[in-house]
């Protein structure tokens, strides 16, 4: 089976949620949002997750193993979300896919792509800067109450 790329709606909330949680469990320190708190969310809130911006998936023989999102942040900005690859699954370019998708979506709309990315995830910092992304200089604490930092990263844009 070929792989696919699939812009999902708010009728997929389900597929989305379970990809999520899925991530979640794989990744917790890659989100500012928690398994605890997103296991929480109803029918609703799933809907709108996906009723604004772009949320993508990469399937591959039927199964989801890539996915993120992207939505307007603020005038003239936006920022790349949920962005997650099954383990068993990196290192076959289903990141670039996702990247692809969501940074086309923003050059559409003449914004400019931000993401946050972990200090602690190397493979994660790594990728971006294959895909051009460069850190901003500004940072912000991972979620609430974590000692954790995310480091905002911008495409295209270098450090001066």
């Amino acid at each position: 089976m070929a792989v696919e790329l699939r812009t999902l709606g708010p009728d997929d909330w389900p597929l989305w949620r379970a990809v999520r949680l899925r991530a979640l469990v794989d990744a917790p320190d890659a989100f500012g949002a928690t398994l605890d708190t997103e296991q929480g969310y109803d029918e609703h809130d799933w809907r709108e997750d996906l009723g604004d911006g772009r949320t993508v998936l990469v399937v591959d023989d039927g199964a989801p193993v890539a996915c993120g999102a992207v939505f307007e942040k603020a005038p003239g900005r936006a920022a790349i979300v949920a962005m997650w690859t099954d383990p068993a699954q990196r290192g076959r370019g289903h990141a670039r896919r996702v990247l692809d998708a969501l940074t086309a979506w923003a050059a559409e709309r003449e914004l400019t792509v931000e993401l946050g990315v972990n200090r602690l995830n190397e493979a994660a910092r790594s990728a971006y800067a294959r895909y051009g992304f460069t850190a901003t200089g500004r940072s912000h604490p991972l979620r609430d109450g974590s000692d954790q930092t995310c480091d905002v990263w911008q495409l295209g844009v270098s450090r001066g």
